[in-house]
């Protein structure tokens, strides 16, 4: 079907993003250099400095940055919860935190410019997807302690739009509304959207039918098809919005609706990094690796060289020229399954699943250890309207597309539609069932 009509021509939100290479690389090494003083105020950073002989002074140029340490996520939990602020507790006037579900929640703290630099960064990011001001966007992240909803609630207003602050969960309600108030676009994990697309077609409507045409999709890994499935089956452009916590939030990279060709990066307040997640190395551009970000301009809380675990590639830039572009995330280092020698992501079953007529985007990946190799069963919804007869085939098909394109073999269960738990949020993707120790 055909999409909404999109200008070619990038529209563009503030002069950072028409800056020649020159001109921002000679920001990023300033702001690089703010960024280690400030950073060097925090005792973790002081010892890390000072045990690898590094003063803020040796940053004298943007390769410079392979002589700071790598932080990780145990460093914010280590130093948790007000540890790592380069500013008095007093003068940060928010913070957000991780769920904390795989240990001790990893806590960030903003002054009150790091909050307005994070509402221009959305509004930005939004510009770049093709929302415009006066538009009105539905916001279906969770507010509260994740930065998803009040992340891009303040950029929906700083943009000019009107915000709908829906939060996650109440499907019937989010599609209500959706259907009362008539929005132009949605930010929302696509994972949830999908459940939101199922309850729109259990009511007997069609999802083209609805006043969204334009889509901002982030918080979880997703592929080309999955794009492809919200498209076609809704009528609207689907991008894609990066950010984490740690660093600020949603809004540290956008894809441009003109182009959809990957993420830009907004490299005027975030310098990226690509390293082999094994020997910590740096990769050129074009090589995959495991994305390192550093904050150029956060002041509560800076944050040096932080290893995100998403897996993904450096590209020149397009839509914004001097910007490069990363890839989408192929996966998490920490969400690789490795199933008898052999690397499984999520993602690479998702791309499967919706190259099969018959089966819908809802799926899951069981991890067992009943003997002494680990097993994978992928358990996985039919599309409505599919006859239990053919699950069994279904179920064969999906297999024997494992074993070939990924290399190795999988069981595959086969449900009636609504068998997946719903997500009101990020997709579980993968249960690990396998024993501790």
């Amino acid at each position: 079907m055909t999409l909404p009509e999109i200008t070619p021509r990038p529209d563009l939100y503030d002069e950072a993003e028409n800056w020649s290479v020159d001109e921002l690389r000679t920001r990023q090494l300033e702001r690089l250099q703010g960024a280690v003083l400030r950073a060097s105020r925090i005792p973790h950073y002081q010892a890390q400095l000072e045990a690898r002989g590094v003063h803020p002074d040796d940053i004298r140029s943007l390769d410079d940055i392979r002589l700071l340490p790598f932080t990780t996520k145990d460093d914010l939990r280590t130093n948790y919860p007000f540890g790592m602020l380069a500013v008095p507790r007093e003068q940060c006037v928010r913070v957000h935190a991780s769920s904390g579900t795989t240990g001790l929640p990893t806590v960030v703290g903003y002054t009150s410019g790091d909050i307005d630099t994070w509402a221009g960064l959305v509004a930005r990011s939004l510009r770049a997807a093709g929302v415009r001001p006066g538009q009105m966007v539905h916001v279906a992240y969770g507010y509260g302690l994740f930065t998803g909803g009040l992340g891009a609630h303040y950029g929906v207003e700083r943009l000019g739009c009107t915000a709908v602050p829906m939060s996650g969960g109440q499907t019937e309600k989010q599609i209500q509304l959706i259907r009362d108030l008539r929005p132009d676009a949605i930010m929302v994990t696509p994972s949830y959207f999908l459940t939101m697309v199922d309850h729109v077609r259990s009511l007997g409507l069609d999802p083209r039918e609805t006043s969204l045409r334009l889509g901002v999709f982030g918080a979880e890994p997703w592929t080309e098809a999955m794009r492809a499935e919200i498209e076609q089956s809704c009528g609207m452009h689907a991008t894609d919005i990066f950010g984490l916590s740690e660093m600020m939030g949603p809004g540290v990279a956008q894809e441009c609706v003109e182009t959809k060709d990957g993420l830009t990066l907004w490299e005027d307040h975030f310098y990226p990094e690509i390293i082999d997640p094994i020997t910590e190395e740096p990769v050129p551009d074009g090589e995959e690796g495991e994305l390192v970000l550093t904050s150029l301009t956060r002041e509560a809380m800076p944050v040096l060289r932080y290893r995100t675990r998403d897996l993904t590639r450096l590209l020149p830039g397009t839509a914004r020229p001097s910007m490069r572009r990363m890839a989408k995330i192929t996966g998490r280092s920490d969400d690789l399954m490795i199933v008898r020698g052999v690397n499984v992501f999520p993602t690479q079953i998702e791309e499967l699943v919706l190259q099969i007529d018959g089966l819908a985007p809802h799926f899951q990946c069981i991890l067992t250890r009943p003997s002494r190799l680990d097993e994978l069963t992928i358990n996985v919804e039919t599309a409505p309207g599919v006859p239990a007869e053919r699950h069994e085939a279904l179920a064969r098909e999906l297999s024997a597309q494992i074993k070939s394109r990924i290399g190795t073999s999988a069981r595959v269960v086969v449900l009636a539609e609504g068998g997946i738990e719903r997500s009101v949020g990020k997709a579980r993707r993968i249960v690990d069932q396998r024993p501790l120790g």
